[in-house]
């Protein structure tokens, strides 16, 4: 993204009003769509950024309680990816952005933490879509941010934190696709759990008051239904950085965290979870239905050399 246009905002945008822009968004492009499910623009060449920006401390504390993290001043992985990924979001609200930000499926993230960030860092914040390309339910394409500390205060340094949610617009085709088929999942055998989740019905409003990711999907059973869901959902990122959390200190300084979401948590809910030594070094991960056996989320911590 070398040549990409930087659109500079002010601050880190407030996910509410972005998901406010997002429906608007979802009509005009179904209005200039014409009832068609073919996706016919490119992804906008621009790079949307936000200088200057700083942790509040308190801010960090609610999310280290709420994830089970240590009260230290480094910040989580999954907690950058709470203050930085509204940058992406405003991308996907974009007029010229060609998926509709109502209905976005997280099918994946992968976050390469290359050194630690911590509480008075000022940060830079860089964000792009890419890759958008076919999936078999529809189209999928990836978001990227990019966090280094501040250019004024530590600029040799380059980026610290970059991290890829992979998201899928379900149903709508690009104009040159070609179907494929679904690729075959691995069977899940759960293995032995190194733990278990009991996860309240209000797990979901107290990640959104942390994150600011207050999708109706994620609040009650009453504003979960129209979206076809019997009750409110777990946050994906909930529970891929709770699994992080587990880990604690063995991750390290330097790594990649991987994971998929493969079905949703309800709630309330049980979840068997498994954060067990990897060959190789770093760790599998898997949280699934405690009665079931179904996959929640499978990942993998590496460390980074």
């Amino acid at each position: 993204m070398s040549d990409a246009r930087e659109v500079v905002l002010p601050a880190v945008p407030g996910l509410g009003g972005l998901y406010g822009r997002g429906a608007a968004g979802a009509a005009r492009l179904a209005l200039r769509g014409g009832g068609s499910r073919r996706v016919q623009r490119p992804l906008p060449d621009v790079v949307d950024a936000v200088d200057g920006v700083r942790v509040d401390a308190a801010h960090l504390t609610a999310y280290q309680r709420l994830l089970g993290e240590p009260g230290t001043d480094a910040l989580p992985a999954g907690y950058v990816h709470v203050l930085a990924f509204p940058v992406a979001t405003a991308l996907m609200v974009r007029d010229d952005f060609p998926l509709p930000l109502l209905g976005m499926v997280h099918l994946a993230n992968r976050v390469e933490q290359r050194r630690p960030l911590v509480l008075g860092d000022v940060l830079r914040v860089r964000a792009h879509a890419e890759a958008m390309r076919p999936h078999p339910r529809g189209t999928q394409v990836d978001l990227v941010v990019e966090v280094a500390t501040d250019a004024a205060s530590d600029r040799a340094d380059g980026v610290a934190w970059r991290g890829v949610s992979t998201y899928l617009a379900p149903g709508l085709r690009l104009a040159d696709a070609v179907d494929e088929p679904a690729a075959e999942r691995t069977a899940f055998a759960p293995p032995a759990p190194t733990g278990t989740w009991r996860l309240d019905g209000d797990t979901g409003r107290r990640y959104g008051a942390v994150s600011g990711d207050r999708n109706p999907i994620h609040l009650s059973a009453l504003t979960a239904r129209p979206f076809g869901f019997p009750r409110a959902i777990a946050h994906g990122m909930y529970t891929a950085s709770r699994l992080l959390a587990d880990v604690g200190a063995a991750r390290g300084d330097a790594f990649v965290w991987s994971v998929e979401f493969v079905k949703p948590v309800l709630l309330p809910g049980t979840v068997a979870v498994s954060t067990r030594p990897a060959d190789g070094g770093g760790y599998d991960l898997a949280a699934w239905h405690a009665r079931t056996g179904k996959p929640h989320v499978l990942g993998s911590i590496h460390p980074l050399p």
